[in-house]
């Protein structure tokens, strides 16, 4: 599409129209009693629907008071601080999780060899798609190229439209097995034709678990260590699922409920998640810790840290939004149960890297921020670090692109979303399709 000039002339001269027309004063939800967002005023998300996938906990109920509590996520009835340490001393644990995920219950030792078996015989790309499709129009947006990719796998499946759960089931493993090859490909295409550095593009290795694959495909000499690899799996374990009401699942689960096809669903959920409201949050977090790298003097000094960090609140620092990136999250309050299992994670490839002085940094941010932004703000729940905190730190660590932050969040999070769109369908019986309470004046 080129660039029109008379078009955004255009749409200049009419941006103050449909901001007079859209606009809706707050106090009308408030008299209407509509809760935005799907939550209510004191943050709770508005009941939707059932799931047996996952639970996520934050408060625990006492002569009918809610009290804030530790969080806890769970997989299948596991608690996945459990299952972390499980395949943290066995195995990578991805490829397990992910079948517990879609199926409702662990694998046997032979069930899960067959089930990684047949995810590698999986990860393969039609014909010529690698150059066609991915490298036909390079962009720094990997998330739209994946979401590009998606789309145009359908036109390469023969049963593509169809919806039977087999058939779902099918297409949900093969979008699992191809995601990395989707986003690492496009990336390599990026940084080629538009950043002018050499391309290579490594085909999936059998034998290697997906975070294996996943630093493979992206280094040039293939290499990654032991610990590397642990440690990227740790964090696709943790970003695999989080219940049915993320924007993105619940992207999912609306649209299988209309009878939308596997590709069209997964497309809708790679939509929502891009937004930076969304899956984006940890490359705000890198850029708010650059910030401070760049403005305190003193890392040492608390009174510094958390003098800027108040500047920051204000909104008078970074880029003036007023907020701290990576604090606090619409479920949880007094702690993220990913965040507390991933800290270990991020320490140890800390360690390995030679990064302790930033984790230092990282360390006096998790415990100063909280308590700057309890002091300035009257909040109606507990502020505490979430695992976008230092996932980013951990990205950065391992030499990973910010282009690919968000398309890592997509490979461990297609897991979840194929869950949920088993789970819809199994248990379908109206599309979704919440009330919106119109405040219209009648004109005529």
């Amino acid at each position: 599409m080129g660039y029109n000039k008379d078009m955004r002339s255009y749409a200049g001269t009419m941006l103050e129209t449909v901001i007079r027309n859209d606009h809706i004063p707050d106090e009308r939800y408030r008299e209407l009693d509509v809760k935005r967002g799907l939550r209510d005023l004191d943050g709770r998300g508005v009941i939707t629907g059932l799931t047996n996938i996952s639970d996520v906990i934050s408060f625990k109920e006492e002569n009918g008071e809610r009290i804030p509590i530790d969080g806890e996520l769970w997989y299948r009835g596991y608690n996945v601080r459990n299952l972390v340490k499980k395949y943290t001393e066995t195995g990578f644990g991805y490829e397990n999780l992910a079948y517990l995920l879609l199926f409702g219950e662990m694998a046997s030792p032979e069930q899960a060899k067959e089930f990684v078996s047949l995810l590698e015989g999986s990860r393969d790309l039609p014909t010529n798609f690698t150059r066609d499709v991915i490298m036909k129009a390079p962009t720094q947006d990997i998330m739209s190229s994946m979401t590009r990719s998606i789309l145009t796998l359908a036109s390469y499946d023969k049963r593509a439209l169809e919806t039977d759960l087999q058939n779902v089931i099918r297409q949900c493993l093969n979008l699992i097995a191809v995601f990395p090859m989707l986003a690492i490909y496009a990336y390599h295409a990026y940084n080629h034709y538009e950043n002018l550095e050499s391309m290579y593009i490594h085909r999936p290795e059998e034998g290697r678990s997906t975070a294996e694959q996943i630093l493979m495909m992206l280094r040039p000499d293939k290499s990654c260590t032991e610990v590397e690899a642990r440690v990227l799996d740790a964090a696709l374990m943790l970003h695999m699922e989080h219940g049915g009401g993320n924007n993105s699942t619940f992207t999912t689960r609306v649209v299988t409920s209309s009878g939308s096809d596997t590709y069209a669903t997964i497309a809708a959920a790679m939509s929502s998640l891009k937004g930076p409201r969304h899956g984006g949050a940890n490359i705000k977090v890198i850029q708010m810790m650059q910030d401070i790298r760049e403005h305190v003097k003193d890392w040492n000094d608390d009174d510094e840290i958390r003098e800027y960090l108040n500047r920051m609140l204000m909104g008078a620092v970074f880029d003036h939004k007023g907020l701290i990136y990576g604090m606090g999250h619409a479920v949880y309050s007094v702690s993220d149960p990913r965040e507390r299992i991933f800290k270990s994670f991020v320490e140890r490839l800390a360690v390995a890297k030679g990064r302790e002085d930033d984790l230092m940094l990282y360390n006096k941010i998790e415990t100063l921020a909280p308590e700057v932004i309890a002091a300035r703000r009257r909040i109606y729940k507990g502020v505490s670090p979430n695992v976008d905190f230092y996932s980013g730190f951990v990205y950065e660590m391992l030499d990973i692109p910010r282009e690919l932050y968000t398309p890592i969040f997509a490979i461990a999070r297609i897991a979840g979303w194929s869950a949920h769109r088993l789970e819809e369908i199994v248990a379908m019986g109206k599309i979704i399709r919440p009330a919106y309470v119109s405040v219209m004046k009648h004109l005529e």
